[in-house]
């Protein structure tokens, strides 16, 4: 029950979501990794490899991991900040359906602009205006999570992002690849899509911020509020940098897997064999994200989850290291999706539960989220790095499992939890 001292706007919701809801919200999600996923899966590096002109392929995931560092940049900013602008908002129409509605259309209308450039620094500007769009959009998309799903329902609804995100890979890379061929057809009909498929959210209801509740906002509170001091917050602390190192040794273990096949075990069939693995990690991150999520609902118990998925993406990532076969990767696939599904909807539902102030959980999920980005933005400059420096892929991948190992090892810590 909402106590008389906590507005009702600040308080935990305690009805359960209903079936449009969710069915809402993972519609635009799945509109969400299109968008994003297609780019770097198949978009970007080939607008980069095109202007590059070279057939060496660290050059050229150097060249896409700068660019997607410095988006990687522009996510450590938009994230905080635009969540704690949506904890403020008072529009009539809600907190967070304004800032969804401007972060669909910035995502949409850079990425459309991004199909039209033929220089690096083009497509370095307009891919960060485009994740700076995505970051606006997600902050507040995931934000809602706080705001109106009770706390024994968070584990089943945040597979509701996780699973998306598996099904958009496939999709989306399949879309670009075998209908809206080229850079500006691809990037126009997942931009189109983007918008179709978040429009039904934007017609639920949010709750309205009276003005009289608003907290006053400064350039000096939003800096100061983007540090939250683990010793008064240890399990918030925990949780982030578990999902930190979590996040870093599952796109080391995932954002290489093609020149892996390629380079690493000299596939003819690189390509059809990526695809292989990628719908087998998609069938496992679905399966996981739904059940494993909506168990830890019912047992009420999130660590476990999470140490457990976590374990699992390290022993993934050394079959990788250590029995480097087509085979073998196959098996790795299916252990990454298996742990990163559940890892995905479980310790989503375990940050909304570790979130310091109920006035800015827009703000503290925004400081959560950048984890979840920056990883997967910088894996990649970083992994051809490594892969350069150690003449192969075996160091690569013993490095995501020491990632993935550790991040079980940081959230074990958290207490306050099951």
């Amino acid at each position: 029950m909402t106590s008389t001292s906590t507005p009702a706007v600040f308080a935990e919701p305690v009805r359960r979501v209903p079936g449009r809801w969710i069915a809402a919200f993972a519609v635009a999600w799945l509109g969400v990794w299109m968008a994003q996923l297609a780019p770097i899966q198949k978009l970007l590096p080939d607008q980069v490899q095109a202007e590059l002109h070279t057939t060496y392929w660290v050059d050229n995931v150097i060249a896409f991991g700068v660019i997607s560092g410095i988006s990687g940049v522009c996510a450590i900013v938009a994230y905080p900040l635009t969540g704690a602008l949506s904890d403020r908002t008072t529009s009539r129409f809600g907190r967070r359906r304004p800032w969804i509605a401007a972060g669909t259309v910035v995502f949409a209308v850079s990425l459309v602009l991004l199909g039209l450039q033929t220089s690096v620094v083009g497509m370095g500007v307009f891919w960060s205006l485009a994740l700076t769009g995505f970051c606006i959009l997600t902050a507040a998309l995931t934000a809602t999570i706080s705001d109106q799903v009770p706390v024994d329902q968070r584990g089943y609804v945040s597979g509701w992002i996780s699973a998306p995100q598996a099904i958009g890979i496939i999709l989306g890379v399949a879309l670009v690849t075998y209908v809206f061929v080229g850079a500006l057809l691809g990037y126009t009909a997942i931009a189109v899509l983007l918008v179709v498929l978040v429009l039904p959210f934007l017609f639920l209801p949010d709750a309205v911020l009276p003005r009289e509740l608003r907290e006053r906002m400064t350039w000096r509170g939003v800096v100061e509020g983007l540090w939250i001091s683990p010793r008064r917050h240890p399990d918030f602390g925990w949780t982030l940098l578990s999902r930190v190192l979590v996040n870093f040794g599952n796109a080391f273990g995932t954002s290489l897997l093609l020149y892996f096949l390629e380079f690493g075990l000299r596939d003819p069939n690189a390509d059809d064999d990526l695809l292989i693995l990628i719908l087998v990690y998609m069938v496992f991150v679905i399966l996981a994200s739904l059940v494993l999520g909506r168990l830890s609902d019912r047992l009420g118990r999130r660590k476990a989850f999470v140490f457990a998925s976590s374990a699992v993406q390290g022993v993934a990532a050394l079959l990788l290291a250590f029995v480097p076969q087509l085979s073998v990767a196959v098996v790795a696939a299916a252990l990454l999706g298996l742990g990163y599904g559940c890892f995905l909807s479980v310790d989503q539902a375990l940050a909304t539960q570790v979130l310091p102030d109920p006035e800015n959980r827009g703000k503290d999920l925004g400081i959560m989220n950048i984890a979840l980005a920056v990883p997967q933005a910088v894996a990649p400059l970083f992994g051809a790095m490594i892969v350069a420096a150690l003449g192969g892929f075996a160091g690569l991948f013993v490095l995501s499992a020491l990632f993935a190992f550790a991040g079980a090892l940081a959230v074990a810590r958290v207490k306050a939890v099951r």
